[in-house]
């Protein structure tokens, strides 16, 4: 079908965009020799995983459900990590993963063995209290009393045997200047124990396919640890995977006025794009304009019962009318992977859209997913 004849609410990743991001990571693989797997926090849209893994080395998880689902989807290199384990899925983890990471000694002391008696990468999460964000505390694993990662005054050197590898994931959104910026931290205060190590893993955070992004200097820390202490490097980046590489199209309501103008719209901020209220963030609107900027604006909200359900201000040329078709742009991160049922909510569609601009529905929700789940 074509994009217009979308049912909405309707989640529509481009193929085409996607592929772009891909070449370019690609492209940093190729000129690096490091490799990139896709966290599925950010995107877990399985029916993209084969195109994926034409360019990507893998996936990373950080449950037991996403590893599951790296496995059977991808089936390349499979890589895990979490605060902490449950004694009743660390069996089938080790089974299905290659690297598994762990974010304290007692959890390695725990479970080492067992991983290594299965031929398994052995990994320790580290904290290098090197925090490289503004405003989003929220997002950041080097803040104070943070629970991810193991910190210089709580390291064990002595305890490192089968450990064959060493991850720190401490951005949100940002360029290769913060990653240097970590880099030196993490020398400082870890430097005598990576020429240790076989393997480093830089986490996710990194914006490599965002139009600023300095990927040359991403490729200098790559080689900076590769030539220094002769490690292999690996980056597990989701949002730069689909960045600005989906759309979710909605319908407007009804339109009311309460000191200004408001759109309530199908779709809805809490239950189908919650990042725009916990970073949070204005997400972009094809064809609308800032506050100002064109002759009618509107306060777009959702149908549900929260009052801050409000997706944002925005301006149009012309008067909004019931039944008008808005599309959201960047909605392919964090959304499906995050999106509720709150107030009884439709989910909305999943579609691709191929290289030719032809629409296919992969996936539409009913009553009976809102109801399975309570």
């Amino acid at each position: 079908m074509k994009f217009e004849e979308l049912p909405t609410p309707c989640y529509v990743v481009d193929e085409g965009l996607v592929e772009k991001n891909l070449k370019i990571l690609n492209g940093v693989m190729q000129r690096t020799g490091a490799k990139i797997v896709l966290a599925q926090k950010a995107f877990s849209m399985y029916s993209m995983y084969p195109l994926i893994g034409e360019y990507l080395s893998g996936t990373t998880a950080s449950g037991i459900f996403e590893a599951r689902l790296g496995h059977e989807e991808m089936g390349k290199e499979n890589h895990i990590f979490a605060p902490a384990y449950r004694d009743d899925e660390i069996d089938e983890i080790i089974d299905i993963c290659d690297h598994i990471i762990f974010n304290s000694f007692s959890q390695l002391d725990k479970f080492k063995v067992k991983a290594l008696q299965a031929g398994k990468k052995v990994g320790l999460r580290i904290n290098p209290e090197c925090s490289t964000q503004e405003g989003h505390a929220i997002y950041d694993p080097c803040s104070p009393g943070s629970r991810f990662g193991v910190t210089i005054e709580n390291f064990q050197p002595d305890a490192l045997d089968g450990v064959s590898g060493l991850h720190f994931h401490t951005l949100c959104q940002q360029n290769a200047d913060d990653l240097e910026t970590t880099l030196n931290a993490i020398e400082a205060n870890f430097g005598p124990w990576l020429s240790q190590m076989e393997w480093i893993n830089f986490g996710g955070g990194h914006h490599i396919t965002r139009e600023d992004y300095d990927i040359s200097l991403l490729e200098k820390c790559i080689k900076r640890m590769q030539d220094t202490y002769g490690l292999k490097v690996y980056l597990e980046p989701g949002e730069a995977v689909a960045l600005n590489a989906g759309y979710l199209v909605s319908t407007v309501l009804d339109t009311l006025k309460n000191k200004m103008d408001i759109a309530i719209l199908d779709t809805s901020a809490s239950c189908h794009m919650p990042d725009v209220l916990e970073m949070p963030y204005r997400p972009p609107l094809l064809g609308s304009g800032e506050v100002g900027e064109k002759p009618y604006m509107y306060r777009l909200g959702g149908q549900t019962c929260l009052a801050g359900d409000n997706i944002g201000d925005y301006s149009f040329d012309q008067p909004l009318q019931s039944g008008d078709r808005l599309v959201f742009g960047d909605m392919a991160i964090y959304t499906m992977v995050k999106n509720t049922t709150f107030n009884g909510m439709p989910l909305p569609a999943i579609a691709i859209q191929d290289k030719n601009g032809d629409c296919k529905i992969v996936r539409e929700f009913g009553y009976e997913d809102f109801k399975m789940r309570l």
